[in-house]
């Protein structure tokens, strides 16, 4: 009995939407082209239900947890129809309404974010968060600004060059305690090379260096010589030779 009912009760549902559809007008489809609307008034019905339909997707693209698919598409849905507003703005101002390019609203345009050298196309709500967007968006950080030479000159002075670095006296110990350690291990390495038989080695090398060097700069001397003897012997010849 129970299902005989169910059964009426759907069919008496479906009767009385038949009868709902037969008496409500058939919805009017917005023209592809705005060109193709030659009424003012329908115009600016066209206008209003985009707007509705941008406000719409702009609420439901905050979710980011509808999926980067998803949000792609609303954000390219909800570009195309901002463009499309345009078309019908422009529409309306060929059929002598207002300019709402000027005086119109446009507190949904300025929800999205343009990305630099990509104008016309913005992006809103979760989508400028997506994966390769956000970086994009992230502002690089300000170059530090160009000194010039007055600039550079203001931070030279006597500490710059070092003049007032032994005024403290620290340096000078230090250079004392280096230096006191640099010649104890020079002397200790004198007396080792002493005891070994080095240094006399190193000593007998050195006048060997130095006989040398003194043998070369004599046999280039009296080449020089010989060669200026010989230049002047020809010179005394050659003026002889003109006065005979």
């Amino acid at each position: 009995m129970a299902r005989n009912q169910e059964k009426a009760m759907s069919l008496l549902a479906r009767w009385y939407a038949y009868q709902k559809d037969l008496e409500t007008p058939e919805k009017a489809k917005r023209p592809y082209l705005a060109t193709e609307c030659h009424s003012l008034q329908e115009s600016e019905k066209w206008r209003h239900q985009i707007i509705k339909e941008i406000a719409r997707k702009v609420s439901q693209i905050q979710n980011a947890g509808l999926g980067e698919f998803r949000i792609r598409d609303l954000n390219d849905e909800i570009n195309k129809l901002i463009r499309e507003k345009g078309h019908w703005q422009d529409r309306i101002v060929e059929l002598g309404g207002p300019n709402y390019h000027k005086v119109g609203p446009k507190m949904l345009d300025h929800e999205g974010k343009e990305l630099p050298g990509n104008r016309g196309y913005k992006y809103f709500g979760a989508a400028k968060d997506l994966p390769g967007v956000r970086e994009l968006f992230e502002e690089e950080p300000p170059k530090p600004p160009r000194q010039n030479r007055g600039d550079l000159m203001k931070d030279i002075d006597a500490y710059y060059y070092g003049y007032l670095d032994d005024d403290d006296g620290v340096l000078m110990k230090l250079e004392a305690e280096v230096e006191a350690k640099a010649r104890h291990m020079a002397i200790e390495e004198w007396k080792l090379k002493k005891e070994t038989g080095e240094l006399d080695k190193e000593l007998e090398e050195e006048e060997r260096v130095e006989r040398e060097a003194e043998d070369k700069r004599r046999k280039e001397l009296e080449a020089a010589l010989k060669k200026e003897t010989g230049e002047l012997d020809k010179e005394l010849e050659e003026e002889e030779g003109r006065r005979r």
